[in-house]
């Protein structure tokens, strides 16, 4: 016989997967702790009608940038050649994430560098221009440099794709 989840007593239960007796302070966690579940999966739902485009960008620079740092692990700083796997390092934008809306989830655009150059060498960007040129070649880096120049409204369905594809992408490494 099982043994209530509250008072500990056993009891016979009436259904296969009942967990509590039926008395009544039993009774009576057993529907409170029910009604928090409700409340917790109509929270987490709520929660998600009201995210904003912009939370949305943002949960999806998160999961660019930490395909970007699995993909770059065992590479180089793009600026200074240092080896990544040993250090902490960033998913550095050549051309900036908050001034280039079009290029901001390229992959051409965003390369493992060191926290030194990309945070206090402002992106080490005459270095990671040579790198990035060797790396994805003249062309790509010319395409690049004309996308840079547009702008783009990133949509909530656009950025949830997004985040989906780099979700799946992190797992498969």
């Amino acid at each position: 016989m099982p043994r209530c989840k509250h008072c500990k007593e056993q009891f016979k239960p009436i259904k296969f997967n009942q967990k509590y007796c039926l008395k009544p302070e039993c009774v009576e966690v057993w529907v409170r702790l029910a009604k928090e579940k409700q409340w917790q999966q109509r929270k987490k739902k709520l929660k998600k009608q009201l995210k904003t485009a912009k939370d949305y960008k943002k949960e999806a620079q998160f999961w660019v940038n930490k395909y970007v740092r699995i993909r770059d692990r065992n590479d180089s700083c793009i600026s200074c050649n240092k080896p990544l796997h040993d250090i902490k390092f960033d998913a550095g934008h050549f051309f900036s994430a908050g001034g280039h809306s079009l290029t901001t989830f390229d992959l051409d655009n965003i390369h493992g560098q060191c926290v030194e150059c990309n945070r206090w060498k402002h992106g080490n960007i005459f270095e990671y221009q040579k790198k990035l040129i060797d790396k994805i070649g003249y062309e790509r880096f010319q395409k690049l440099e004309k996308r840079s120049n547009g702008i783009k409204k990133w949509t909530k369905e656009e950025l949830i794709q997004i985040i989906d594809i780099y979700k799946k992408r992190c797992k498969q490494f």
